[in-house]
């Protein structure tokens, strides 16, 4: 089954062991100069609607992922998903402080 990148945008992911629902894939890990894909990034919740951030983002390695479906991709962890510190992007971009 031939898949791009893209395609994962629009499936689901979710952790088999606790059921919870992680939400969607938004970035990928690669090694280089391999080009594999080592993990799937999923954002963390949104605080308060976005207003105050958002949570650490889910860092999943592939080894984790159990299986790919056409809506969904379940991950299967014993320790749990690592999480990860987004870095922070500057309000208004090109001015220094």
């Amino acid at each position: 089954m031939l898949c791009r990148f893209s395609d994962f945008r629009y499936k689901e992911v979710i952790n088999v062991r606790t059921g919870s629902r992680l939400g969607y894939v938004c970035d990928a890990e690669f090694s280089y100069p391999e080009g594999r894909i080592t993990a799937l990034i999923v954002p963390g919740r949104a605080r308060a609607m976005g207003l105050l951030g958002r949570e650490d983002d889910y860092v999943l390695p592939w080894e984790c992922i159990s299986r790919i479906g056409d809506d969904i991709i379940l991950v299967e962890s014993e320790h749990g998903v690592r999480r990860e510190k987004r870095p922070k992007k500057p309000i208004f971009p090109g001015k220094s402080t």
